[in-house]
């Protein structure tokens, strides 16, 4: 472990100089969720790609259905049927003076036709009052035809959506660097594409140490505690927008630890660890890893750091294998780790997909507290805290004890005491790192 004090931000440089964004693929649509767009997606097909109903109803001339009303309705002969995924009206009609077509969601404004009145404006065929909906075609197919009464007037286009009106031929669809979500999907599925070309989602592989640990739901003997920190930070991998993967808790033997690492490189875009960083004799990552990397490959290898900040100032970085996989080995407190995978693996798991934003939000908040927070000198320090977006405040939430699970899991926020302050009054404004 290197002698030198290294500052937040010095660590996380140098993992952002040595992290880079993974090669493009091409894919499915199904496969790119979660992917970042590499292309601009430009719209080759208008959409809609004709003009087509949004209603249920007729279609109809504006001039044959100028001041109809309830007590004087217009009149219009039905001369067929137009339904969604259908050409038109059959045969080439086309809708003449004095006439309608009956119209469904979806399906295309037929020829000679201006606007559509929905069903409920309309007696529905019936010769009665206002229709409250539209018998289906194979109920009555005498419905296609006959006469229409439609009580109200309509002008041009209503209840009509243009061709083009949602996007048209050489639009921008999506922007390179886009996340493909469940709207982006759709998107690109509505102007015709069937795959695209994306940076993959990182694959991390996430390993806690320990003998101590044990999986929950088995039983507790003396001296052992439940592994929570690779289901956290597993699901915190997830969250990042990353495939993550959890390898149950290996115990303190640097050679199986070494031998689990390499088990895993074969599916692993970045590994994390937690535990086993420290000073203590049976810390075995470090045990495991110093001695780690080619000669031959400048830069390869784990380098173990002390950090400026609290929690989390054991650390560990570097490359691992013969693809240089990085490795974060942050330290295996709870909160630490947690605090730690926020700052350091967050960020680059979202510079491995090729984003240009790698942070989560910081905002500046007034500090509500019953006392004055303390914060050793010359240390970053990030406590857990619930943020008031309406008030502009934020609260801390347990105390700056690294094991306290239960308080991290009610914060949304990290208050951020910098290295020069070793008081933190209440009124004070100072930042915070918002976690969701």
């Amino acid at each position: 472990m290197s002698s030198t004090i290294w500052s937040v931000d010095e660590h996380l440089d140098d993992i952002l100089a040595t992290v880079r964004p993974l090669e493009p693929i091409e894919l499915q649509l199904p496969d790119a969720q979660g992917c970042v767009l590499v292309k601009d997606v430009v719209v080759e097909v208008a959409l809609p790609p004709f003009d087509n109903s949004s209603m249920d109803g007729y279609a109809v001339r504006i001039a044959d259905v100028e001041g109809a009303s309830e007590e004087f309705p217009a009149v219009l002969t039905v001369i067929g049927d137009v339904a969604a995924g259908s050409a038109g009206l059959a045969d080439g009609q086309v809708v003449g003076p004095g006439q309608a077509a009956r119209i469904m969601t979806g399906a295309p404004l037929p020829a000679g036709a201006e606007a559509v009145v929905p069903v409920e404006w309309t007696d529905g065929g019936t010769g009665e009052g206002p229709a409250a909906t539209m018998r289906a075609h194979s109920d009555a197919p005498e419905g296609a035809t006959g006469e229409v009464r439609v009580h109200r007037s309509v002008e041009a286009g209503a209840h009509v959506r243009e061709r083009g009106s949602d996007v048209k031929p050489g639009d921008l669809a999506l922007r390179a660097g886009s996340i493909v979500g469940p709207p982006q999907i759709g998107l690109l599925a509505a102007i015709g594409c069937a795959t695209v070309v994306v940076r993959p989602r990182p694959r991390v592989v996430v390993l806690s140490t320990g003998s101590e640990l044990v999986q929950p739901g088995e039983e507790l003997t003396g001296g052992q505690i439940y592994d929570s920190n690779s289901f956290a930070l597993t699901a915190a991998a997830r969250d990042a927008g990353a495939i993550a993967y959890r390898v149950g808790a290996v115990t303190d033997d640097a050679e199986t630890l070494r031998a689990t690492i390499e088990d895993q490189l074969i599916r692993a875009d970045v590994i994390v660890t937690t535990g086993g960083v420290s000073v203590g004799a049976y810390d075995v990552v470090k045990e495991a890893l110093s001695s780690v990397g080619d000669e031959d490959e400048p830069g390869s290898g784990i380098d173990f750091r002390k950090l400026a900040m609290q929690p989390g100032k054991p650390q560990g970085f570097g490359s691992i294998g013969p693809d240089h996989t990085p490795l974060l080995a942050l330290p295996g407190n709870p909160v630490s780790s947690y605090v730690s995978f926020e700052l350091f693996v967050r960020p680059a798991i979202r510079a491995l997909m090729g984003l240009p934003d790698l942070h989560r939000p910081t905002v500046r908040a007034v500090l509500s507290a019953d006392k004055a927070l303390a914060s050793p000198a010359g240390r970053r320090q990030f406590l857990r805290g619930t943020y008031d977006e309406e008030a502009g405040t934020v609260a801390p939430v347990g105390g700056s004890g690294s094991h306290l699970i239960a308080a991290l899991a009610q914060a949304d926020a990290l208050i951020v005491l910098p290295e020069d302050t070793t008081s933190a009054e209440p009124g004070t404004e100072t930042d915070v790192i918002l976690l969701r």
